[in-house]
This record gives C-alpha cells, sequence and structure tokens, in this order.
C-alpha cells in the first residue's frame, strides 16, 4: 500500500511506493529483444495491460484498431480505492496514498517517437489527455495532477514504447505550492503573472526564441538546467490544457511537432522527460488563496528537458544544476541559423 509522507528535514513530500518496485526494467537485453512481440503497449495486446479506461476508437472496448488508449498503470504509485485519511505519529506525519496513476499510450506504433507522430496523432494524444483531466477533476479528493514522459533509459522510462503517464494525487507538491506563493506575489507587485513576462521578455529579445505557432511560442529557458532544454507556453492566460479551445489544440500540436523534428535534427535519438505545468485540478486548504486568480496570472506550460548526461553528487547534494551549453547557443542551433 502506497503512503505520501512529510519529510520535515527537507519540507517536501516522499510517495512511498512498493509496488513501484517490480517494474520491468528497460535496459534489460532480453527486454529489448522481445520488445515488440511481448510489448503490452502494442495494438494486439490489450490483454496484456488491465481494461482501459478510455480509449480513441470507433470499435469495442479492449480490442485493436485504435488511436489512443490509457489504462490504470500496473504498478501504480497511488490507488483510487483508498480513503484520503492522514496519520500523525510524533512528528511523522503521513497520508493514505489515494490517487490516481494512469498510462496514456500515445499510438500504436512501438517505434514511433513524438518527432515522427503527424499533427493530427499528438492531437489525439493531447486530447485523451485533455479528457482524463476533465474525469480526474470531478473526484474532489484529487489537489494536483502530474502529467509526464519518460522517454529513454537515462529518463527512467521502463517501457520502450511510447507512453504518458498521468499521476493525480490528494496533496500540492511543495514546489507547487512554491511557485504559487510567488506567482501570486508577484501578480500583486504587477498585476502580472510570472510566466507572462517571462514569454514577454523572450518574445521582446528573441535570441532564445526558436518557434511561434498560433498563441503559442517555445524557447530554451533563460536559465536552462539541461542542455537543449525547451519550454513551450501559450501567449495568453490559459492556465489549465481543459479551457484550450480547438485552435488551441492544434496550434500547440504543431510547436510541439516542430520543436521535437528540430531536436532530432541536431542530437538525433535521445532520452527525454517531458512534462505539464499545470494549474490546481481541485481547491483544499493548501490551495485556495490562489484558486480565484488562477484565470488572471497563471499560464499552463509544457517542459522537454533531453537527458543527455546523468546527474552528479553536486546536482543531487545541493538541487542546483549544472549546464554546460548556453541556452543561447541551443536555441541557434535548433532555429538552424
Amino acid at each position: 500500500m502506497s503512503e505520501i509522507r512529510l519529510d520535515r528535514f527537507n519540507n517536501q513530500y516522499i510517495l512511498i511506493a512498493p509496488e513501484r518496485l517490480h517494474r520491468p526494467n528497460l535496459s534489460s537485453t532480453q527486454e529489448k529483444k522481445n520488445s515488440k512481440s511481448s510489448c503490452p503497449f502494442c495494438e494486439g495486446n490489450e490483454e496484456l495491460t488491465p481494461p482501459e479506461i478510455y480509449a480513441l476508437r470507433e470499435n469495442e472496448a479492449n480490442s485493436g484498431m485504435w488511436k489512443t488508449r490509457v489504462v490504470p498503470n500496473l504498478y501504480k504509485a497511488v490507488q483510487i480505492e483508498l480513503e484520503d485519511i492522514s496519520k500523525r505519529d510524533g512528528l511523522f506525519e503521513s497520508i493514505s496514498g489515494v490517487g490516481a496513476h494512469e498510462v496514456l499510450i500515445d499510438s500504436p506504433r512501438h517505434d514511433c517517437g513524438m518527432a515522427d507522430l503527424e499533427i493530427t496523432e499528438i492531437e489525439n494524444w493531447l486530447r485523451s489527455m485533455i479528457i482524463r483531466l476533465k474525469d480526474l477533476r470531478q473526484d474532489k479528493r484529487l489537489i494536483h495532477l502530474s502529467i509526464f514522459k519518460n522517454s529513454g533509459s537515462n529518463a527512467g522510462a521502463t517501457q520502450e514504447h511510447p507512453h504518458t503517464q498521468i499521476l493525480a494525487l490528494p496533496i500540492v507538491p511543495k514546489n507547487e505550492i512554491d511557485f504559487l506563493q510567488r506567482n501570486l506575489i508577484y501578480y500583486h507587485h504587477h498585476g502580472r503573472g510570472i510566466v507572462e513576462d517571462i514569454i514577454y521578455n523572450e518574445l521582446k529579445t528573441k535570441t532564445r526564441l526558436i518557434s511561434q505557432v498560433g498563441n503559442f511560442i517555445a524557447f530554451c529557458p533563460y536559465a536552462s538546467a539541461y542542455p537543449f532544454e525547451v519550454m513551450i507556453a501559450p501567449t495568453t492566460n490559459i492556465h489549465s490544457l481543459d479551457i484550450c479551445t480547438r485552435e488551441d489544440i492544434i496550434s500547440l500540436s504543431g510547436i510541439i511537432k516542430k520543436v521535437f523534428v528540430m531536436l532530432k535534427k541536431q542530437l538525433g535519438r535521445f532520452d527525454y522527460n517531458l512534462y505539464f505545468h499545470i494549474s490546481p485540478l481541485n481547491e483544499n486548504f493548501e490551495n485556495e488563496q490562489f484558486i480565484q486568480t488562477l484565470d488572471k496570472n497563471y499560464r499552463f506550460s509544457l517542459s522537454i528537458t533531453p537527458r543527455i548526461y546523468r546527474l552528479g553528487g553536486f546536482e543531487i547534494s545541493t538541487g542546483m544544476a549544472i549546464n554546460s551549453v548556453e541556452p543561447e547557443y541551443c536555441a541557434k542551433l535548433l532555429r538552424g541559423d
């Protein structure tokens, strides 16, 4: 049974999830050799996953001929069946590991990376994500939603087939609370959110800007933690994926495609983490002071962090990153200047 514990030393939550121990190992030679025939995410192997939660299809559930598919994570970190109960034993504090842990299978194709997907396939990926987001929002116990991709062993992936994880929690991670607090203070001083001003300055300087499609821009952040790190964000205040218009989804799909094609041209096949930064799913005592102004000062964003090298002792011990490539130079290469 999973449990969310409070680390009072570092003031952050730690998710204890014993079931994750039994995940497959992507670095295994046998796993790679038999990956396509035994891959649980490939079309035709639907019986190898738990029954699907959602699928973009026109035929019966748990069969072939699907475009995207969402299933419960077999090695889930949290369980939707648990009760939301907190426990205290002196200084030690924990919460039952209640939540949702789902896998969105991006495409039936086993060897198709983001750069190889058609724009319509990326639209399907985003729309499936939005449908799950809206459904999970109905469970008022769920407060924070983490949407992320691990691609390649250096990025922590345990399956080769392209997929995305959706993990909903009953708490707000400490780094998100910190951002919400800083963003609200910034808004009270400037009348604008932090991401809004970052985008304004990136559009003004253009040195780190790599693409703009519709209401979305892509750029290498000024203080990138990783070489070739890219951030994608809207030029208007859209605080969550599920309030995007149809035109927004088309534009976002197009710019995601362009960014991955650029990255592939420079890096070849590369390991990476991709994650969304979106506003809270629901209100609770931790975030209630921020909810009323989200539509005025919060913009969702998407970060792509190539994992060209592994973290070392300095990064782990200090929480600081060492990036050996200037983001301005990365942007120049990606633009093809």
